[in-house]
This record gives C-alpha cells, structure tokens and sequence, in this order.
C-alpha cells in the first residue's frame, strides 16, 4: 500500500517536510540565510552533484520558498531569492541549530553562533507563547484539531483520533497545578 503525498497529509509537519524535508534543503536554506544566491555558490559550498542541487532549488521555487532572477543573459544564469515565505522559515532553522548546539556539538560549543546585531549578544532560542510571552515545552502543550482539518481525509492519514478535542478542562487545570508546583 502506498501512502498518500505528504501535502494532503492534514498536518503541517508533513507538508512543511513535503517542501523542504531533506538534507540538501535545509543545507541551501542555510546557504541563502549566509547570504548565497547562485547555483554555483550552492554547488561550491555544499558540494553537490547539479542534478541534486537543481532538483532541490526548482521544488523550493515552485513551492513558493524562493524566486528565481536572471543576473546574466549569455549564458543565462539565475539567481535564487527568499520570498517572504522564505524568510519565514528562518525561525524553524534557528531553532534546528539551537538543538543541535545543545545534543550534537560534542560538548566544543556552538561550531556557528547567531549573533543579534541589535542588542550585541548571541541568540538564545527559546520557544514562546505568543500570547502570554511565557516559555514553554513539550509538557505544555495539547494537540487539538484545528479550524483548517479538511472535513475530508484519506483514512490512513486521518490524524483527529490521536489530537485532543477543541477543549479539554480537566488536562488544562493538572498541567496548571504542575506548571504551578514547578515555579513555586
């Protein structure tokens, strides 16, 4: 039995991974992020076979992560721009390079750090709730359905029997007392 795509997968992850779920498309994301634009750039700096790398840019440009500008006409050459979408993932590449400064680096350090030319310190990458500004983890957090689970899913990718129902008292009010017990 074959799986369906993940983009019609009800389920962000899978359709974020779908987009830009691999190796080589973190790697590029980062390269543009260092401020890369050219497929010889990316070629050089990631040492990628063509085919991978021109595989990997046209998904991300049809995607809508990135756009394409011609920068020579003869021969003609491109180079590659984030859109807004684009700039938006840099967030999750920030939080990918936090948790691997903190289980991979092998206890040397953060081998690259992301330096806030705003307040003059190095970023510290802490998840936090929009709303109240608190920090959070795993333990603070319910998976619900959300307003846009499609009324129609394949079955085998139906998610609604593993997520919480849109409220749920009980299990809000022990992780308060936790959360509670925890700062006091």
């Amino acid at each position: 039995m074959s799986r369906p795509e993940f983009s019609v997968w009800p389920c962000s992850v899978a359709r974020a991974m779908e987009l830009i779920g691999d190796s080589w498309a973190l790697l590029i994301m980062r390269e543009l992020y260092y401020g890369f634009t050219r497929f010889d750039e990316f070629q050089r700096n990631l040492c990628m076979a063509r085919n991978t790398l021109s595989d990997r840019l046209n998904r991300l440009v049809e995607g809508g992560v990135l756009t394409k500008r011609l920068y020579q006409d003869n021969p003609p050459r491109n180079e590659y721009l984030l859109t807004e979408m684009g700039r938006d993932f840099f967030p999750v590449l920030a939080a990918l390079t936090a948790w691997g400064d903190q289980w991979l680096d092998g206890g040397e350090g953060p081998p690259v750090s992301l330096h806030h030319t705003q307040c003059g310190h190095d970023l510290v990458i802490d998840a936090t709730c929009r709303a109240c500004g608190g920090l959070f983890s795993l333990e603070d957090i319910e998976f619900r359905v959300g307003p846009g689970y499609p009324a129609e899913v394949p079955e085998e990718v139906d998610l609604r029997a593993r997520l919480a129902p849109a409220t749920n008292r009980k299990k809000r009010s022990t992780r308060r007392r936790r959360t509670q017990e925890r700062a006091g």
